[in-house]
């Protein structure tokens, strides 16, 4: 799977969306829309928060989804919390 591109290969800027399309009608929608914060991490990240959710916000159960022990578990969720801070500056 692709990843959609959120910077700017000539000058690395934040890109935004121009045009949606629904391929079952073929409605296109255009104008200049945000991409979704989420979206500027890295998909692991992405992935970590997705199976935190699932897991109902817990980090025990994360921990050992992971195999990996609680404050590990803690940390990684503390640096993505930074990543999201750092984003939305």
């Amino acid at each position: 799977m692709k990843k959609l591109p959120v910077k700017c290969p000539s000058c690395t800027n934040s890109l935004k969306v121009s045009q949606l399309s629904c391929e079952a009608c073929e409605t296109i929608i255009s104008g200049s829309f945000d991409l979704p914060v989420l979206v500027n991490l890295p998909r692991e990240d992405q992935q970590f928060i997705l199976d935190f959710m699932l897991s109902g916000g817990s980090l025990k159960k994360m921990a050992t989804q992971l195999n990996k022990s609680y404050p590990t578990v803690r940390n990684m969720l503390d640096e993505i919390i930074e990543k999201l801070n750092q984003i939305k500056r």
